[in-house]
């Protein structure tokens, strides 16, 4: 019997049973002395729900319901009419689906691009997830290519919402029928049973056999033209998985052997952002002088990336603040806990002077990105601090701030109508620092466009123009 098709012939008794549950509720809740007004959703909202069920769930036949404990508590939320707490299971059940799938053969490469440095050490199991805060779990999934970017943007958005609208957290936002089955789908076709794509199978099959193969100069040849076949960010996050696999002291020669077989074909399609953290993690391990600062060194002098190598001993401490304070922007207590790191950022620039050219894009869109807020409401205390340091920014750090929502955080984050109106807030006070007639004409067109600007894809003309501008400044 196909699923749902009891819904499909019962609309009418679903319909009289929505309507005599909601008068028993509301009784007792009335006898009680107990709110009944904006408690409970309309019968009209909740049987919206209830009747595009079967069209949804007959998406998921590969999915073993069994399991599906949160999706069970999801459609009861909904028939009881508490949508807030209904949103709440919905996204308890995509980050359980998410662990699930992160945990099938892809955990290492998840954390080796996830975790920094200093903390990789503590993550290795699937327990280790539950660990990560969701918004850098969906950011990890992306990066690493096992949910798409249209998937990344709508779960970061429904992340939002979750976080505003339901029973997370005290609100007295209004869902509709129509918010909860949009965003189920979305979950379900987003994460629940989208299948991994062919280039990250392939991955994985490459980071096996660089861990547990032989790898040969005519093996060597396959990948390289494999790698050609990546997309820039696939590119520039198999390069850190390679680093950090190669500086892990629990590896050994025989891996290694494999890598030098194929680090300097990946490095030369890296962009010149991984390189410079490559870099800076090398200095790293230099100011803390790790035990794998010489493996560190060996990868770099393979791939001829040394001049990559920061020459301040501030960029350590830079990109432990920048890392910090990212941590604490993403975190359920950011008002509270964001400003004592955003002064611990601004102390060591203004101790220090200029930024590193290798910390150029990571400390130039961390504060773009802590300055355009999470989208729930302003960090008043850290604000001040963000404009003084976007104040500060040269020539190059402002053309980088102007064209950060090409990065996909950043571009997520310009779904929500705050994040918009800081963007524009922002380039307002870049504006004096950009002198380029070209550059300010792109400036005014971005900013004629602020509430497209997270629908903007690579092959839209304004993207050409900052490739464009990019190459000669």
């Amino acid at each position: 019997m196909e699923k749902g098709l009891m819904i499909k012939n019962e609309e009418e008794s679903i319909d009289n049973k929505i309507t005599n549950t909601n008068e028993m509720y509301l009784k007792v809740l009335d006898s009680l002395g107990l709110p009944t007004t904006n408690v409970l959703s309309t019968v009209e909202e909740r049987k919206a729900v209830i009747i595009n069920l079967p069209h949804v769930i007959n998406k998921i036949d590969n999915m073993e319901f069994k399991d599906a404990y949160y999706l069970s508590k999801f459609i009861v939320a909904v028939g009881t009419g508490l949508f807030d707490a209904a949103l709440n299971y919905l996204w308890d059940e995509t980050i359980k689906q998410l662990r699930l799938r992160i945990s099938n053969g892809y955990l290492d490469y998840f954390f080796d691009i996830s975790i920094n440095d200093d903390n990789r050490k503590n993550y290795k199991t699937e327990e280790d997830l539950t660990k990560l805060n969701d918004a850098t779990l969906i950011e990890g999934a992306y990066k690493i290519g096992l949910i798409s970017e249209i998937g990344y943007h709508h779960l970061d958005y429904i992340r939002y919402m979750r976080n505003k609208t339901s029973a997370a957290h005290p609100n007295e936002n209004e869902l509709t029928g129509l918010n909860l089955i949009n965003w189920m789908e979305i979950c379900i076709k987003e994460v629940i049973t989208l299948p991994a794509s062919n280039n990250l199978i392939k991955v994985k099959e490459l980071l096996t056999n660089i861990k547990n193969g032989v790898i040969d100069e005519e093996q060597a040849e396959v990948i390289a033209a494999f790698f050609i076949e990546l997309d820039p960010i696939r590119i520039d996050n198999l390069l850190r998985a390679i680093f950090s696999i190669y500086t892990d002291m629990n590896t050994n020669q025989q891996t290694k052997t494999n890598i030098n077989y194929l680090a300097e074909n990946l490095w030369s399609l890296a962009s010149d952002e991984v390189k410079d953290e490559c870099g800076i993690r090398y200095a790293t391990y230099v100011a803390n002088n790790s035990s794998n600062l010489n493996e560190a060194k060996q990868f770099l002098e393979l791939v001829n990336g040394l001049s990559y190598v920061p020459d301040s001993v501030k960029a350590p401490a830079i990109r432990t603040a920048l890392r910090n304070l990212m941590l604490m922007h993403k975190g359920i207590n950011n008002f509270y806990n964001e400003p004592s790191f955003a002064r611990q950022l601004f102390n060591i620039v203004g101790q220090h002077g200029e930024i590193p050219k290798q910390l150029m894009y990571e400390y130039t869109k961390t504060v773009v990105s802590v300055f355009l807020t999470n989208g729930l409401g302003e960090c008043w205390d850290a604000n001040p601090i963000y404009i003084e340091l976007i104040k500060r920014f040269n020539t190059k750090q402002s053309f980088i701030a102007l064209t950060a929502f090409i990065d996909e955080n950043i571009k997520s984050k310009l779904q929500y109508t705050l994040c918009q109106k800081k963007y524009e807030e922002m380039i307002e006070i870049i504006k004096p620092n950009i002198t380029s007639e070209g550059v300010r004409n792109l400036l005014e067109e971005i900013k004629s466009q602020i509430k497209a600007l997270h629908l903007m894809s690579q092959s839209d003309k304004i993207i050409e123009k900052i490739h464009y501008f990019e190459k000669n400044l």
